[in-house]
């Protein structure tokens, strides 16, 4: 390995070095933004990277079946390993940092213990989850969902995304479902993740520990109505569910503000989809978030309640499915006061899920972030120093060393 000069240098110049070989990877040319979707072309280009930076440093790889990627530092027959990592896949038009950064830190984590001539007395893991963002099949977190058992594996199979292909057949009609031989052998997870937020520029502090994730989820809205021509159906006559809709975004806005919540409206689908005609049925996807799980239903039913209003004003039907909810995901609290002043790192909540509150219903799990000094995510602004992200590998490594030994 020390003859490898990907793996010499300083460590930002290391970071860097390696950051450049999946930076292309499916990015788009015009928005600079990331189609990294679960098990497409660019997402199955990084497996594969991911595979040969396991292969260089002799951690050989296993898929739990669920398309979950796992490369291991110790022993096979070895319990109690430490898991960390994180995802490939991007929302449309992501940025870079989202998921990538931890599984390139924790690489260069290993990197840093064998540099430091550390064997840790437990096994290390490096995992990459599968479809974490939910972009392609529509339920985020789906892999590490699928390894805990809390995603039931007939339904995962029957998802499918917009051209139609099944989860089944992205994984080539293999059996998914619950790991609980695998997860038995993990310890603890820990999750390095870019900032999605700026709480950390104004800290002036480059890593924190995250204490907490909002409970969260994503509900179908489908809104049917009476398609017609634009230019001759009255005003008065018209049963156009694109004015329910839009109602709809509003009341959800506003039930949002009035809560000190979050909901969003960031994906909507039209049919018949022409410009010259009145919907028939439109289909949008709202994302609610909140700190607590009453004030998070109490969002929901009120956007429910307005959505169903305005819909008998308006001639329309709505109904409104519950897609995934996350609950609050509270970090071990144990783990992370450790893990706070091991670093002397402040520690943030977020808004944001991931694997790692899935995977915290199984395992003492906590979460590292990465100074974002443009504070934006899920898109191409997302932005990290190579410094910022070398403090996040060193901090990680700490981590790591910290309970491997333990």
């Amino acid at each position: 390995m020390s003859t490898d000069p990907v793996l010499r240098g300083p460590l930002p110049d290391r970071f860097r070095a390696l950051w450049d070989e999946i930076a292309p990877i499916g990015r788009d040319a015009t928005t600079g933004g990331y189609l990294r979707y679960a098990f497409t072309e660019p997402e199955v280009a990084l497996r594969d990277w991911f595979r040969r930076q396991a292969e260089r440093r002799d951690m050989p790889v296993t898929d739990d079946g669920n398309g979950n990627l796992f490369a291991r530092w110790g022993p096979a027959d070895a319990g109690d390993a430490v898991l960390t990592g994180s995802h490939f896949d991007s929302v449309p038009h992501g940025g870079a940092y989202d998921g990538p950064l931890g599984i390139v830190s924790a690489f260069l984590a290993v990197d840093e213990l064998r540099d430091a001539g550390v064997t840790p007395p437990r096994p290390l893991v490096v995992a990459a989850f599968a479809e974490e963002e939910g972009a392609r099949f529509g339920v985020p977190c789906l892999g590490s969902r699928l390894l805990t058992g809390t995603m039931d594996p007939q339904r995962a199979t029957g998802l499918r995304d917009a051209d139609g292909v099944s989860l089944a057949e992205a994984l080539g009609d293999r059996p998914v479902g619950a790991r609980p031989d695998l997860l038995a052998g993990f310890s603890s997870f820990v999750e390095l993740h870019v900032e999605q937020g700026r709480a950390l520029v104004d800290r002036d502090a480059p890593v924190a520990v995250a204490t907490a994730i909002w409970p969260h989820g994503r509900w179908r809205l489908d809104f049917h109505g009476e398609g017609n021509h634009a230019g001759t159906t009255l005003m008065t006559d018209r049963r156009d569910p694109m004015l329910t809709c839009a109602f709809t975004v509003l009341a959800a806005n506003k039930e949002a503000r009035t809560r000190g919540a979050h909901a969003t409206v960031g994906r909507v689908r039209v049919a018949p989809n022409a410009t010259n005609a009145i919907p028939t049925t439109v289909t949008g996807w709202l994302d609610a978030r909140a700190a607590d799980q009453e004030t998070l239903a109490g969002l929901v039913e009120a956007v429910r309640a307005k959505a169903g209003e305005r819909a008998r004003r308006d001639g329309t039907r709505v109904t409104c499915t519950e897609e995934s909810v996350t609950p609050l995901v509270a970090f071990d609290d144990g783990l992370g006061a450790r893990l706070a002043t091991l670093l002397d790192a402040p520690v943030l909540p977020t808004g944001a899920g991931h694997d790692a509150g899935v995977l915290a219903g199984r395992l003492p799990t906590a979460m590292l972030f990465v100074r974002n000094p443009t504070g934006v995510s899920h898109s191409p602004a997302e932005a990290a120093t190579d410094a910022d992200c070398a403090a996040g590998v060193t901090a990680l490594a700490r981590v790591l060393t910290e309970l491997t030994s333990r």
